[in-house]
């Protein structure tokens, strides 16, 4: 399978490395130069989803990548999504429409591999549809474990003749070895395509990284075809919590408008989702978003945000037991502003009842809203807009829960008590009136001497953004050789690096390959 349209598939030395935000540069990048581009990923695992408009649930990052490639959000661009559950069991997201709750193991021995029909049909489609579309892989292409049932990193550019382009974090240090054994240890098949490198986060002086460069050309024989500077306060959508090691600021805060600056905090709840609620907060000058998990750390906040999580009732436990339950209490008691975002409005409600997510029947909620919640097994998608505060508001909703609310004042479908507000709407903090609204009414409350900024503009702020990427993109990168790779392929005669994949581990008795383990002399004798 070819296609028609021109691909590229962005791999990474490891999960974080940078690939949904170069695979936004490149679509971005060449959806300025006119050409029709789609970003595509076959298989995403992140609590951080989206909503598009004919009610189908992807991955964030991708809604991020379409924005950058200017076409609209699809369910073909993520045919596949799971959102974990725990530690060992995810739900299983198909064409945006969950199909179950899966085990890692039941997942990886057959369910996967099953998907891959509908993956490269999704990837058809798009190629059809598109000059080119821009693939992102997952985790590393070198996890030897799973290649057998792989269907989004080298599986999938096999199955559609894909070259490979692997980005590596320099900032974490090790890169060349990281390059060198990722190739090194994928098949002859797999390296065949794998084109080049692209080392992301760079600071410096790039001739000092020149000498490097050179060597790993000259033991891989493949070129790097770019080297991205390290840039800060990129707030770009996140696929998953790896960049929650940030426990502290979101980004730099700028200066208020007014004379002081709000504080906010998040508390960082077990399986948290789509936490880029907080990132419009953030945007606005004078406010300093962190994400906490104690009480002392909330005691200075003028507004507590509790967000939503991928287990609830595990969530509320751990509240209590942190101790952030009580605080929250003291907080709604003395008039000061709390925020429940989707579970987080579901945990601030009097009791939920949950025979599906968490299967512990009835349990108490924190009971600083009137609202009693239902787990249901259809889950709610759905892209909702009205008015609150005097301003019309956008969101979006993914939720299992009903929530049944019986007083305090209606709020974005949810309702607000005092000053404790809570709803299901996801990315309602977007709307830039209804924001500057909400945050003169926490100034208020709080006491603060804070006025939101007339000219912040979020959506402006993420193009601006993603416009950066590609900038990066085009002043650091070698496009002419991208451009060639997307046109024509993987170059022939791209050396093999020895030892290659290990041989696969036969179960006894069995002919099917289980595992992979060590190429030993007498494996390969036999």
């Amino acid at each position: 399978m070819t296609g028609t349209g021109g691909g590229l598939l962005v791999a990474g030395t490891t999960s974080d490395a940078g690939k949904s935000v170069v695979t936004a540069g490149i679509c971005r990048w060449l959806a300025r130069r006119g050409v029709r581009v789609a970003p595509f990923k076959a298989q995403n695992m992140s609590l951080n989803s989206f909503v598009t408009r004919d009610g189908a649930e992807i991955g964030r990052a991708q809604a991020m990548q379409a924005l950058a490639a200017r076409v609209e959000p699809s369910a073909l661009m993520n045919p596949v999504l799971l959102k974990p559950g725990g530690e060992r069991s995810s739900q299983v997201v198909v064409m945006g429409r969950p199909a179950g709750e899966m085990s890692a193991r039941g997942y990886h021995g057959g369910r996967q591999e099953a998907l891959l029909g509908t993956v490269l049909d999704c990837l058809e489609r798009l190629r059809a549809a598109h000059d080119v579309v821009v693939c992102e892989g997952a985790g590393s292409p070198a996890e030897i474990n799973l290649r057998r049932t792989d269907i989004v990193n080298m599986g999938l550019a096999r199955a559609a003749g894909l070259p490979v382009l692997v980005v590596g974090d320099i900032d974490r240090g090790g890169v060349f070895a990281s390059f060198f054994g990722t190739l090194a240890l994928l098949s002859p098949e797999d390296q065949a395509l794998v084109a080049g490198f692209l080392v992301n986060k760079f600071r410096g002086d790039v001739s000092l990284l020149e000498p490097g460069l050179g060597m790993l050309r000259e033991l891989t024989g493949r070129p790097t075809l770019g080297v991205l500077p390290y840039r800060q306060g990129l707030g770009i959508d996140e696929e998953d919590g790896l960049g929650l090691a940030r426990r502290g600021a979101l980004a730099p805060v700028a200066p208020p408008h007014g004379a002081e600056v709000l504080r906010v905090a998040v508390c960082a709840v077990p399986l948290m989702s789509n936490f880029t609620d907080a990132d419009a907060l953030a945007a606005e000058p004078g406010v300093a978003v962190r994400f906490v998990e104690r009480p002392e750390e909330v005691a200075d906040a003028d507004l507590v945000v509790v967000p939503g999580t991928r287990a609830t009732v595990r969530a509320l436990a751990w509240l209590r037991e942190r101790g952030l339950a009580a605080e929250l209490a003291r907080r709604a008691a003395a008039g000061r502003p709390v925020l429940g975002i989707c579970g987080g409005f579901q945990m601030l409600g009097e009791r939920i009842d949950d025979e599906v997510e968490s299967r512990a029947g009835r349990v108490e909620g924190l009971g600083l809203l009137p609202v009693r919640v239902a787990f249901r097994p259809g889950k709610t998608l759905a892209r909702p807009s009205g008015l609150a505060l005097g301003e019309r508001v956008h969101g979006y909703e993914i939720h299992h829960a009903v929530a049944s609310v019986h007083g305090g004042e209606p709020f974005l479908d949810g309702c607000r008590v005092g000053q404790v507000w809570g709803t299901h709407w996801h990315g309602s903090l977007e709307s830039d009136g209804f924001r500057r609204a909400f945050l003169r009414e926490v100034a208020r409350a709080a006491g603060r001497r804070f006025e939101p900024a007339p000219g912040v503009r979020f959506e402006e702020l993420r193009e601006a953004q993603i416009d950066l990427l590609a900038d990066l993109v085009e002043e650091h990168a070698d496009t002419d050789a991208l451009w060639r790779l997307i046109e024509q392929g993987p170059p022939p005669g791209l050396p093999f690096v020895p030892p290659g994949a290990p041989l696969p581990v036969h179960s006894p008795g069995s002919g099917t390959p289980q595992a992979y383990g060590a190429r030993t002399t007498l494996e390969v004798a036999e």
